[in-house]
């Protein structure tokens, strides 16, 4: 299964027939419907949905949208803060994307779980690789400090996880709407691929699952946090899904699939099992043209 995020496009439209009318016009059956999606979109959305005119892969949390944030900010709202009201909205606006997925006929909504509240050590170890020191002394004494203080933070940050699944879960198995906890791009964000390993242990429920990014994932290959193979191979029988996109050196991600050669598609494909949607999520600076250009290579690659 393809699908087209609408992060890549939907600021462009003001009415959500013609947000799946481009769509269409590249080739795409389906759309994620991204956290970015204005209010006003949704209505249209809906009616296409109803006239069959687009099939919805999933949803990215929050969808819709908190009304008191202006703009696209995913974590605004995030189950690690330290403000239990700030947890309890991120609760009560995922429970809202669960609804509006079964809305629109999708099965899966895309989570972000949260993040540890420190200064962004990945951010340092991204400019120093891409000013050619990787493995540098400065490198390897920044990373040791990183995986340190995650590793010191992380049982609290994944008590608090829990206790937003345990809340979520049993409205997933209500509505018939599973959650992928997905892969991010900083360590200091929830999970790394020992969390990931912890909490799929912890909740054996076939609500739960993981959600690749492939181009997350490579950032932190990029900076020897983990081996994209060995990661996805761990995690393929628990996969919901993916984020599709390519990566220019070293952090420079959502670019359109097959354009930089940043991550391995032709390695890495053929362990995603049949069935799992792949979802492109471009950056709106994509152009068509490079869109297009890429589509029939990658159908041949993934076999689709």
């Amino acid at each position: 299964m393809l699908s087209l995020s609408t992060c890549w496009h939907s600021h462009r439209h003001t009415e959500g027939r013609e947000l799946v009318q481009e769509a269409c016009e590249l080739g795409f059956e389906w759309i994620e419907v991204s956290h970015g999606t204005k209010i006003t979109l949704l209505p249209g959305l809906l009616d296409a949905v109803k006239a069959g005119e687009i099939r919805v892969s999933s949803l990215h949390n929050f969808c819709p949208p908190p009304v008191e944030v202006t703009m696209d900010a995913p974590d605004v709202f995030e189950f690690t803060t330290p403000d239990e009201s700030q947890r309890e909205r991120a609760i009560k606006l995922t429970l809202k994307t669960l609804d509006m997925a079964t809305r629109m006929g999708a099965d899966r909504v895309v989570l972000h779980l949260g993040s540890v509240k420190m200064p962004s050590i990945t951010a340092k170890l991204e400019a120093i690789v891409k000013a050619g020191g990787l493995y540098s002394k400065e490198f390897i004494r920044l990373k040791l400090k990183l995986a340190m203080a995650r590793e010191k933070a992380s049982a609290k940050h994944l008590d608090l996880v829990r206790a937003a699944l345990d809340r979520v879960l049993p409205e997933c198995e209500k509505l018939g709407v599973k959650v992928g906890m997905e892969t991010r791009s900083h360590f200091e964000q929830i999970p790394t691929s020992k969390e990931m390993e912890q909490l799929l242990a912890h909740y054996d429920s076939p609500w739960l699952g993981t959600w690749h990014d492939f181009g997350h994932v490579q950032r932190q290959a990029n900076l020897a946090l983990l081996d994209p193979e060995i990661f996805l191979r761990d995690n393929a029988p628990r996969l919901l899904g993916c984020h599709v996109h390519d990566v220019e050196w070293p952090a420079r991600d959502h670019r359109v699939p097959l354009a930089t050669g940043g991550v391995d598609y032709a390695r890495l494909l053929p362990l995603v099992p049949r069935g799992v949607p792949l979802v492109w999520e471009l950056s709106p600076s994509q152009k068509r043209e490079t869109i297009l250009e890429a589509l029939p290579k990658f159908r041949a690659l993934a076999k689709l």
